[in-house]
């Protein structure tokens, strides 16, 4: 028979989609916690800055703080929910003052963990508390703690997939519904797939890169790097890419990829070109996916929803669940002592096929211009497409080339921007690998 100890008392901080959700879920499966835990569990603070704003749950008055700093004084805390969601400020703050106050932490706060996650890691592991972020990647996939504890003894030498639900539903619709960018964003916000206000951190790859250096970390048992790498969102991306790449049996994801290079950690995120008959291809809507390489287990693959606060708040219960049953555990896997600085891989020598599109005049010698230029950087062309508007006397021209090096696509790229008859910056997408 599993005995109930002291009550632990839970804060959470920051009421948004997930703090409220969270919140709900915590009340609705008190009986289930403590049962599954043998602990007893209370919410006996949240915190916002409006008490008054209407909230898709109902809250407690009583025991809402607007100041959050304010809930340690007048309780002892034992766990915290921070829900917050900014990289520093007040998240920043909170997290280091409970760790410091010996209170466990969790957090979904990706863009918190990828830029301050050593700093504090070593705060919790010097106060011997926990510090809790699952949901902080792929939403309902267990990805940290499979990494953590499932391939524990095993050598990853890579890591990627689809880690942002809101792209990938984004992109997954465009193909779908044959409908534009624009028009698709906004169903996706209707949908709270997406911020209404504000969705930049998705669309330009940020969200996913925040995860791919977490992963990154954990994976190769380094420290969070801090090098700048190749970071691109799906905003360029038009409806017309979509079908070409449809035609040429292959489609646009956004993927986020953390690989060791000859012994140098190589991490970007850009949409890619996959085939439509591979695993990757068919991973859509708000779906998230990641894929890990290492031996002796080879690859495996976790799949599940990525985006919405039914997922994150999945992963932000099984982190409450880990700390009740008494796990205190290195946030990274093993010690921050161990865990050491790594080069990195120059970016410059970054190899891909590209897909490039030019909209250009029609008129005669600009192919040929093209390719002349692609061969000068020694990039090779392996498929052409052209399709002519006589209206408009433009066209479309599609070139798949052979594997070429970052450097030479962006060298040869920016030639394009001075010519005349090149009517827009050519659209670039890597095929990948």
């Amino acid at each position: 028979m599993i005995k109930m100890n002291r009550v632990k008392n839970i804060a959470i901080i920051g009421l948004g989609q997930v703090g409220i959700y969270l919140y709900n879920e915590l009340i609705i499966k008190k009986k289930e916690i403590e049962i599954k835990t043998g602990k007893k569990i209370n919410v006996v603070a949240i915190s916002a800055k409006n008490k008054n704003k209407k909230r898709r749950f109902k809250i407690d008055k009583k025991i809402f703080y607007t100041n959050p700093f304010k809930i340690f004084k007048e309780n002892k805390i034992d766990i915290l929910f921070e829900c917050i969601g900014q990289s520093d400020g007040i998240s920043k703050k909170i997290v280091e003052y409970a760790l410091i106050n010996k209170v466990n932490v969790i957090t979904p706060n990706k863009a918190l963990i990828a830029k301050h996650g050593d700093s504090l890691t070593k705060l919790a592991e010097k106060n011997n508390v926990n510090l809790e972020f699952e949901a902080s990647v792929a939403g309902g996939i267990p990805i940290l703690r499979t990494i953590k504890e499932g391939l524990a003894t095993n050598k990853i030498n890579k890591v990627y997939g689809i880690l942002n639900g809101t792209t990938n539903y984004i992109l997954s619709e465009m193909e779908n519904s044959n409908e534009t960018f624009d028009k698709v964003l906004q169903k996706a916000q209707k949908m709270g797939y997406a911020e209404p206000g504000n969705p930049k951190l998705d669309l330009n790859g940020f969200d996913a890169f925040a995860k791919i250096r977490i992963l990154s970390a954990l994976s190769f048992n380094t420290k969070i790097s801090k090098a700048k790498c190749i970071m691109e969102g799906i905003q360029n991306i038009k409806l017309e890419d979509i079908k070409i790449a449809s035609q040429l049996g292959l489609r646009v994801k956004l993927l986020g990829i953390s690989q060791m290079i000859n012994g140098k950690l190589f991490e970007t995120v850009h949409p890619c070109l996959v085939g439509k008959n591979t695993y990757i291809g068919n991973v859509n809507g708000v779906m998230n996916a990641v894929i890990t390489e290492g031996k002796p287990v080879g690859e495996s693959v976790l799949q599940g929803e990525g985006a919405g606060p039914g997922p994150t708040s999945s992963s932000l219960l099984s982190d409450l669940l880990s700390i009740l049953r008494g796990n205190i555990k290195f946030p990274f896997g093993i010690s921050s002592l161990k865990r050491k600085s790594i080069k990195v891989f120059n970016n410059d020598n970054y190899t891909n096929s590209l897909y490039l599109r030019f909209e250009v005049r029609d008129k005669q010698g600009v192919l040929s211009l093209i390719t002349n230029r692609l061969a000068k950087y020694k990039i090779s062309v392996k498929r052409i497409i052209q399709t002519p508007d006589k209206k408009s006397k433009k066209a479309t021209i599609v070139i798949i080339t052979h594997k070429t090096t970052e450097i030479n696509a962006r060298n040869c790229l920016s030639i394009f921007k001075k010519n005349k008859n090149i009517l827009k910056f050519p659209t670039l997408i890597r095929l990948y690998n």
